[in-house]
């Protein structure tokens, strides 16, 4: 009912009843638990009328004002914020650079200083906030490091906190743009990371930890990763591995060069690291839907490309490059490609799907991510809805409770 109100807007129950196949008892239970709640309201207008009497029909809508959630990104070089109400709807967004290297402090303050000058310049009040969701870089942060962010935001918000690697949100968002079940999703960015979404749900791992590509061997012996070990793919495909492969100082004059033969072949080097990384997961993993994304990718889209002819020749059996991607996926996202008219996705949404699975064993579908630099915070917020209590008991994107 909640995913039929946010899709068509203000209904009555007997559109709801049509959309939904439920019965009147059990749309009658639900609608008074959601009216309790506060999750929906009773919208009554002269344009809808009962048959018959002419007065004014009662219809439902989601209640904005009931909840406010507050998605945070706390990147290698800046933090991106996103702040959506109840009924899905993005009602601010800001994005703050600092340089490399910054501490986990120092992002914080970012990101407390970023929220405040957004709700200056838009008049925004939190005072519906329900809870906030912060993604930062690396693996699942050690204990006392969560506790510090979880903290900072506690102490500023008094709203529940959740704490969670960026680009694992990032996979959640993406996810929420297509009806796959099964995605794997990788970020190649200042740092590279992933996230697994099995059977509908976000795979966290027994230490945090899956989905970190980024410290995957992909060159035995290569150069020294800041991780401590060598040869891993951070150290052959990330923006600054990117950019000293390629002789330049800065994505774009990556994008302006991409198509010097030199430049080239270092980006179609690049892309079958990344290509090799994933076909091995691939193989374990068996996913619908492989997406690439990060600022590297967008940059240059022939990465991707490159990547899913690698990952196509690793199948079993080898196959031709089925699982290609198509020239509409190398967008650069945004706040109105997250979601359907600027309203987070946080579950599946009806796609131009193409994968493996259902094409008879044609292996994957590879394509570029459709979100933008936003798609960590907007995973953030994607992550909240389904824990929030003002929507508990009701489906969330595996088909649970939450």
């Amino acid at each position: 009912m909640l995913a039929i109100l946010r899709e068509h807007g203000t209904l009555s129950r007997a559109q709801i009843a049509a959309r939904s196949g439920l019965s009147r008892t059990t749309l009658s239970e639900i609608t008074g638990d959601l009216l309790g709640r506060g999750a929906i309201v009773k919208v009554t207008t002269d344009a809808h009328r009962r048959a018959g009497s002419g007065r004014p029909a009662e219809l439902l809508a989601l209640d904005p004002r009931s909840g406010q959630f507050l998605g945070v990104d706390l990147g290698h070089t800046r933090v991106r914020v996103v702040v959506a109400d109840a009924a899905h709807e993005i009602i601010a967004s800001g994005v703050a650079p600092y340089p490399a290297g910054t501490s986990l402090p120092a992002r914080i303050r970012a990101g407390l200083a970023l929220i405040e000058r957004l709700g200056r310049e838009r008049g925004l009040g939190l005072s519906a906030l329900q809870a906030v969701g912060v993604g930062v870089t690396g693996p699942y942060p050690a204990g006392s490091a969560r506790a510090d962010v979880s903290a900072a935001f506690r102490e500023r918000f008094g709203a529940p906190v959740l704490v969670d690697n960026n680009t694992r949100f990032a996979a959640l968002a993406e996810a929420g743009t297509t009806d796959a079940r099964d995605v794997l999703y990788i970020r190649l960015a200042a740092g590279i990371g992933g996230g697994l979404v099995v059977g509908g749900r976000l795979v966290t791992g027994a230490q945090g930890a899956a989905g970190e590509f980024g410290h995957v061997l992909a060159e035995p012996g290569g150069a020294a990763c800041r991780c401590g070990k060598r040869g891993c793919l951070e150290t052959v495909a990330s923006t600054g591995a990117a950019l000293a492969a390629a002789g330049v100082a800065d994505l774009d004059r990556l994008a302006a060069r991409r198509a010097e033969p030199a430049v080239a072949a270092a980006m179609d080097r690049i892309g079958e690291a990344v290509g090799r990384v994933l076909a091995s997961a691939a193989l374990i993993l068996d996913p619908e839907l492989i997406v690439i994304g990060g600022s590297l990718p967008r940059a240059v889209p022939a990465i991707v490309d490159r990547a899913a002819r690698v990952i196509a020749a690793g199948r079993v059996p080898p196959g031709p490059w089925s699982a290609g991607t198509r020239s509409a996926d190398h967008g650069t996202g945004g706040p109105g490609s997250a979601v359907r008219g600027g309203r987070v996705a946080a579950g599946p949404v009806p796609a131009d799907r193409e994968p493996g699975g259902a094409a008879g064993g044609s292996g994957p579908l590879v394509r570029a991510a459709r979100l933008g630099d936003e798609d960590g915070a907007l995973g953030a917020v994607a992550a909240l809805y389904r824990r929030s209590p003002l929507l508990a008991g009701y489906s969330t994107l595996d088909g649970s409770t939450p």
